[in-house]
């Protein structure tokens, strides 16, 4: 048998992959983060599959429930909130479940930035404006940030910013955020992208904090800064030269015109 990590996306029950929902259904023993997830998620499950909330958990004791659960012959998923490839704890408990010799395998999901660039209709990489997104996150009660991977470091590339666990020092973030990137920069907080209780505030460096603690948001929250959220109103965007009329196509068939040209 094997423990699949699975991607549940950032809440709606519809937002995880067909691969994802097949696991659910199949699985014995599902792990899920009761504290990020939309427990409709949980609905892909069969009726008599075991359910085990992580939130209380630690790595040893989640280990332990993966393991008891393998060598029982039993088909766990451990969803991970959003995508498995950030901020998941995948690292620690593959190295865990490798060294009790327990086989796993990862099905990625969607991530809350991109759940949350969807909901206001942005993308993040706008031509002549914003070509590159930093993922991160801050450091409060949470494990140290590398020394090289400043916030101020990151801001002076003025990218599109996606803040993560950072929604308790918005304040703090912005007073860091207004001089590389001004204060009138777009800003927006999504809190529980997809889910029924989601919550959406936009506005710049300079009054998001006042809409945050207005709303009292205090976690399951991911901040997106950058003036690429202008979207077409952004000062100096332009077109993609991928799909410009001046760009030099290529000669190759398209598959249909293979298709047509075999039949021939």
């Amino acid at each position: 048998m094997s423990v699949h990590f699975v991607g549940a996306g950032p809440g709606a029950a519809d937002l995880i992959t067909l691969r994802a929902a097949g696991l659910l259904a199949a699985a014995d023993v599902v792990l899920y983060p009761g504290t990020y997830l939309d427990r409709e998620v949980l609905g892909h499950c069969r009726s008599d599959a075991r359910l085990v909330d992580t939130q209380d958990l630690d790595l040893d004791r989640m280990t332990a429930v993966m393991v008891e659960a393998d060598a029982a012959g039993q088909d766990v998923v451990r969803l991970t909130s959003g995508d498995p490839s950030l901020y998941s704890a995948l690292h620690e408990q593959t190295r865990r479940l490798d060294a009790a010799g327990v086989a796993w395998d990862v099905t990625p999901g969607v991530p809350a930035y991109a759940a949350a660039a969807a909901r206001v209709g942005r993308e993040l990489t706008v031509p002549l404006v914003s070509q590159s997104v930093v993922l991160t996150r801050t450091q409060a009660r949470s494990t140290a940030m590398p020394t090289t991977e400043s916030l101020a470091a990151f801001a002076a590339t003025r990218a599109t910013l996606v803040l993560h666990l950072g929604i308790t020092r918005v304040r703090e973030l912005m007073a860091e955020l207004a001089a590389p990137y001004g204060t009138d920069c777009p800003v927006v907080v999504v809190h529980r992208a997809s889910q029924p209780e989601e919550q959406v505030l936009r506005g710049t460096v300079l009054d998001i904090a006042d809409q945050v603690e207005r709303a009292g948001l205090r976690q399951a929250a991911v901040i997106l800064v950058g003036r690429a959220l202008a979207g077409p109103e952004a000062p100096g965007a332009g077109e993609s030269f991928l799909y410009s009329a001046d760009r030099e196509r290529s000669t190759r068939d398209s598959p249909t015109q293979e298709s047509a040209r075999r039949s021939r």
